[in-house]
């Protein structure tokens, strides 16, 4: 079903205001189900995003900065979603030894190991919603990229 059958709208003010509604509602469904992935191991995207980040880095530690320069959401309190994952022993936080003011974020083996797990399950939900060409996927990202840099 196309996006216009979707919202129950045909008219809008330009095929570029189309677009962006499209995006949005793109982005909400595949938010909304990529939900069902993180929501069995108790962490939600922002978290796993993280993770990640942290674990690139690894063995190194990655301070807050570094990691709100690549998150995907910078907008959500990472001081909260670090907090979770130490607390679920995934991360561990301390004070540099360089710099007593700087905090350091590195990831433990548990979260190394679950990582993996989750990237595998993100992995196959992403396989089972993937209807574009690779071509198409290209086009897509160089199209979001022009709309990002504008």
């Amino acid at each position: 079903m196309n996006f216009e059958d979707q919202i129950r709208q045909t008219k809008f003010r330009n095929n570029f205001m189309k677009a962006i509604l499209n995006l949005k509602y793109t982005s909400s469904l595949y938010n909304s189900k990529e939900v069902e992935v993180f929501k069995k191991y108790g962490i939600l995207a922002q978290h796993f995003n993280v993770m990640r980040i942290v674990k690139v880095a690894h063995p190194d530690a990655v301070s807050p900065g570094k990691i709100l320069e690549v998150m995907l959401d910078p907008g959500r309190d990472l001081t909260r979603l670090v907090d979770k994952l130490v607390k679920l022993g995934l991360l561990v936080r301390s004070t540099s030894p360089s710099n007593r003011r700087r905090v350091d974020i590195n990831i433990t083996e548990e979260g190394l190991t679950l990582t993996e797990k989750i990237g595998k399950d993100v992995d196959v939900f992403l396989d089972s919603i993937d209807t574009l060409t690779d071509k198409e996927s290209e086009q897509l990202s160089n199209l979001l990229d022009k709309l990002r840099n504008d």
